[in-house]
């Protein structure tokens, strides 16, 4: 049996069948955590409910701290979004120094499935029309100085960022992922204690990230690298003809 067969059979969940499973439990979640704002003229305003409810707490627990906090927790935010990208940079020159074409294509595909998350992120935006809570809610007074009107809250950018570098790293370098996952969960929490986000907001966002970089990563298979990167071996060198006998 071949190592490429084997390969197949140890991940059953690789290919375009595992990678739209992926895709449509995503946008079943999506789907689920909407606010409901599609075909309405006027923002959708959340006030009430769960997600509001955990929206007060966290932010009024985080405004009850000292007055650098928003600043820290702001700083912190923007920071996650740098180490997982430089991680991202790091994994990619460690495959390009190892000529390691597979984890290469891993890096590539983490990239792009970031990207393309990001550019839903967006769209999405414009479909639900969802207002910043920290208009919406009565009394809300974020750390955050809140985005202008019109800078929609669902789903959160940040946290779509976040988690779909982080998964990315987790299934191409799994060894990250202890350090990558609390990073991502980091982002998407401090989204909501500097007021700017619901808590479905950054769920929705991490649910979107993760479903697109692992679509991609699943769609490409670990035993194919990226053919225009380099092959993942040097082919073996042929063997001397020997010569014929007069």
């Amino acid at each position: 049996m071949s190592t490429e067969r084997r390969t197949r059979r140890r991940t059953p969940a690789r290919g375009p069948l595992g990678a739209v499973a992926v895709l449509v439990a995503g946008a079943g979640a999506l789907l689920a955590l909407a606010p409901g704002g599609l075909g309405r003229e006027d923002p959708v305003r959340i006030t009430d409910g769960t997600s509001a409810s955990v929206y007060r707490e966290l932010s009024d627990a985080a405004g009850d701290g000292p007055g650098w906090l928003g600043g820290l927790f702001e700083l912190a935010t923007e920071g996650t979004l740098v180490v997982l990208g430089l991680l991202l940079l790091w994994t990619g020159l460690r495959a390009w120094r190892a000529k390691d074409g597979v984890l290469a294509a891993g890096v590539v595909l983490t990239g792009l499935g970031t990207v393309v998350a990001y550019g839903v992120s967006e769209a999405l935006k414009l479909v639900a029309d969802e207002e910043r809570p920290c208009r919406a809610v009565p009394g809300a007074d974020p750390l955050a100085e809140c985005p202008p009107p019109g800078d929609w809250s669902f789903p959160s950018n940040h946290a779509t960022l976040a988690t779909a570098l982080a998964v990315g790293l987790a299934l191409v370098w799994p060894r990250l992922a202890s350090v990558t996952l609390p990073l991502a969960g980091a982002a998407a929490l401090l989204r909501v204690l500097v007021g700017v986000h619901y808590p479905h907001d950054v769920l929705a966002g991490a649910v979107l990230g993760a479903a697109v970089v692992a679509a991609a990563v699943l769609l490409w298979p670990r035993s194919r690298p990226l053919p225009f990167l380099w092959r993942s071996a040097a082919p073996p060198p042929r063997a001397a003809e020997p010569r014929s006998s007069r």
